[in-house]
């Protein structure tokens, strides 16, 4: 038998035995180790396992949990008869003599290259969202990339789950090989989005311009207005004519509300928002309806040192002056009124360019405010001029009486004892007022 010599122009895909032209089946298999990466053609897929036709002596065999990073995955979902696809070469030959290949190992090297260059370049990567887990999402890159659920958004997700299945964006913000973990955010990917939109919304902004928006999020200070993609921050002082000791009195999270643009900051992309300049000015009824020595009612809202404040129409307020409470001398503004006090004002002057109304209680006709009393705080007493409720302290009646009697003596024998010291009381004292009396009687007119 002569040697095999390779047929001229065939690229040794033929041999030359024995004067017969023969395939040559060797020069067909593509060389390979273990570890590489090797393309084939699926020919068979089983309930536990996928064949796979690369070029070797054998077909390649892909066990069920190498053909995904998704857990409990059935094969005929993963791949299909006649598709090309990439698979890690883990053992040239098992003990069974099979070539066992993985298919999710040779995407995770594929994508941790993929990974590594998007993390290098702040490119955004694309997965689809496989698993709702504590704290976040998993992310399918080839690789399990985790989605902490506070970088889902830009503002907090209650429900993840909306997000199963849907194929999204995310920037990868930590990467650690070694561990295998990929840490991503969406949050960046969307801010950068909401950036550009964020300058083309304030190039359309202009002061004095009325727009509507959402109301995002409530803080002690304010309310924040989402303007289609940008928010904008209504102070507490803006939000109404009137008082107001919490947003959340007149705002709910996801209401919708007109607002006048009052002020851009367009170099730190920040807006100030006004809710009241939306609404009727109480301020321009009060000029419009009201004239000096009009009398109204109101309700007191505020006490303070040097008069009270008198709120006669919703949002606006007048100043009594401590010295226009009463006809008499008034030390204490609590002698008079009190908060929540509903009383009777004239009006002294209204001052249309510094929004302030000067109010008079004392020139009411016909109206007396009765004197209350006040302790030493300045704060007012009950109406009996004494202190409010005291509390029970179960005590008895006898803690009360004139004099206790001590140990060992009855209550009998310490009145008799107590007797003459009273008597003695009363003599000694009685000359001196019986000489007042006389004094005053003859100081009177006769």
């Amino acid at each position: 038998m002569t040697e095999p010599r390779a047929v001229e122009g065939s690229d040794g895909l033929l041999l030359e035995v024995d004067g017969k032209i023969v395939p040559n089946y060797d020069a067909t298999i593509v060389p390979f180790e273990e570890g590489d990466v090797v393309s084939g053609k699926v020919v068979r897929i089983d309930k536990d396992e996928v064949l796979v036709d690369i070029g070797y002596k054998s077909e390649g065999v892909i066990p069920s949990n190498e053909l995904s990073i998704r857990k409990n995955v059935s094969p005929d979902e993963e791949v299909h008869l006649g598709e090309e696809v990439d698979a890690l070469v883990l053992t040239k030959e098992d003990q069974d003599g099979r070539l066992i290949l993985s298919k999710k190992r040779a995407r995770f090297e594929k994508a941790w290259r993929r990974i590594e260059a998007a993390a290098e370049s702040g490119e955004p990567v694309e997965g689809s969202v496989i698993e709702v887990v504590k704290g976040g999402l998993i992310i399918d890159l080839g690789v399990r990339g985790f989605l902490p659920a506070s970088l889902v958004d830009i503002r907090r997700v209650q429900n993840l789950d909306e997000f199963l299945g849907q194929t999204i964006e995310c920037k990868v913000i930590e990467l650690n090989r070694s561990r295998n973990n990929v840490v991503l955010s969406r949050r960046a990917v969307l801010e950068e989005e909401r950036k550009e939109v964020r300058q083309q919304i304030l190039d359309r902004l202009q002061p004095g311009q009325v727009v509507e928006g959402a109301i995002s999020n409530i803080v002690d200070f304010g309310a924040f207005v989402d303007l289609d993609g940008i928010d904008g921050l209504i102070h507490i002082s803006e939000l109404s004519w009137s008082h107001v000791n919490h947003p959340s009195e007149i705002l709910s999270i996801g209401d919708v509300v007109p607002v006048k643009v009052l002020d851009i900051d367009r170099e730190r992309q920040r807006i100030s928002l006004g809710l009241k300049q939306t609404q009727e000015d109480p301020w321009q009824r009060i000029v419009d309806t009201y004239n000096v020595g009009d009398e109204l009612e109101g309700v007191v809202t505020k006490v303070v040192s040097f008069g009270a404040f008198v709120e006669i129409m919703d949002g606006v307020e007048g100043l009594v002056h401590i010295s226009e409470l009463a006809q008499h001398h008034v030390e204490n503004p609590r002698e008079i009124v009190n908060q929540g006090d509903r009383i009777k004002v004239k009006i002294l002057e209204i001052d249309s360019e510094r929004r302030r109304l000067s109010l008079s209680v004392k020139r009411v006709e016909g109206q007396n405010l009765p004197l209350r009393s006040v302790d030493d705080a300045g704060e007012p007493l009950d109406d009996t001029g004494e202190l409010g409720d005291v509390p029970e302290l179960g005590l008895s009646d006898e803690v009360f009486s004139e004099a206790a009697p001590q140990e060992g003596t009855s209550v009998d024998s310490a009145e008799e004892t107590l007797e003459p010291v009273e008597e003695a009381q009363v003599s000694d004292e009685a000359p001196a007022a019986e000489a007042a009396a006389e004094e005053e009687s003859e100081q009177q007119p006769g």
